[in-house]
């Protein structure tokens, strides 16, 4: 797994999760502390999680690369419905991050899109598996309505985008 940088600092933690057989599809999360203690008194992590569809040449270095799927929002519900089913998160709610974007481009030329949305989740402590679902703040509603229209933009959008692309 290739490193990644936030702030200039190397993720301190990455794990991945293979998608069939082959190693050119799997799902990554890497993991930077960002903060010693939050509210709480706690660490707190910030993470990315992306999903790798395939194997080819960079679009901009022409070096040998993972190219990322496009639907960075999937990977991060994934990350965060596989922490929900291990029992692993006690609240989860939502902020607006950087907003939507439709045609973005990753570092090594592949195209994303997202709703630019950060999930929040705080995790047990201890690792002590929790039984009951972790509470959920919603969104307000007019993000709700939003996050709802971006939905259906979205899929619009991807529609148009080649397989190859996606």
């Amino acid at each position: 797994m290739s490193a990644l940088y936030y702030q200039g600092k190397k993720e301190q933690l990455a794990f991945e999760k293979p998608d069939g057989r082959s190693a050119d599809r799997r799902h990554h999360v890497r993991l930077w502390q960002v903060l010693d203690k939050g509210t709480t008194g706690r660490p707190v992590w910030l993470g990315a999680a992306t999903f790798d569809c395939g194997v080819g040449l960079s679009h901009y270095t022409g070096q040998v690369t993972h190219h990322i799927g496009p639907d960075i929002d999937a990977e991060r519900d994934l990350l965060m419905r596989d922490l929900r089913e291990a029992g692993m998160v006690e609240a989860l709610f939502q902020i607006s991050g950087i907003g939507p974007t439709l045609f973005g481009r990753n570092g090594g030329g592949d195209r994303y899109y997202t709703n630019g949305e950060i999930e929040i989740a705080s995790l047990v402590v201890d690792g002590i598996k929790r039984t009951d679902p972790p509470s959920t703040l919603p969104p307000p509603p007019l993000i709700a309505l939003r996050d709802q229209l971006w939905r259906n933009v979205s899929d619009a959008v991807t529609q148009e985008i080649p397989k190859e692309g996606r």
